[in-house]
């Protein structure tokens, strides 16, 4: 039985290697990918923040009053919730914030005011 062609396929060895080097790589591309989503979270409450600023800032033009001005409820992809509340002299007159149930790897939620203050800081 023995012959003319050699054993064909992968010994046992070889496929636990193969298996090693796949979780050492999915070990080191899980966490960056974890990340990057955690920014492109971030991305979408920064986009969200800025487009309610901006709607503040029209409506300001045409009333010269933050009063009664609303704006977008949510971000673009909808991940995060906008709220504005009227404020006074500290933040410029409006405080906007964007605030999610999902982590995004900032540990507060995102803020924006009519000065352009974006906090905190770090998460920007």
């Amino acid at each position: 039985m023995g012959g003319k062609f050699p054993p064909q396929g992968f010994t046992l060895i070889e496929l636990l290697i193969a298996v090693a080097i796949i979780g050492i790589v999915v070990g080191i591309a899980y966490p960056s990918y974890n990340r990057y989503v955690e920014r492109s979270l971030r991305t979408d409450a920064h986009a969200g923040l800025l487009q309610a600023a901006s709607e503040m800032e029209r409506c300001y033009s045409r009333q010269y009053s933050y009063n009664g001005c609303t704006v977008t409820a949510t971000s673009p992809d909808g991940s995060y919730a906008i709220t504005v509340a009227n404020g006074g002299d500290e933040d410029g007159g409006f405080l906007l914030t964007a605030s999610s149930e999902r982590d995004d790897g900032c540990e507060q939620v995102l803020q924006y005011n009519a000065r352009g203050e974006r906090l905190p800081a770090a998460c920007w």
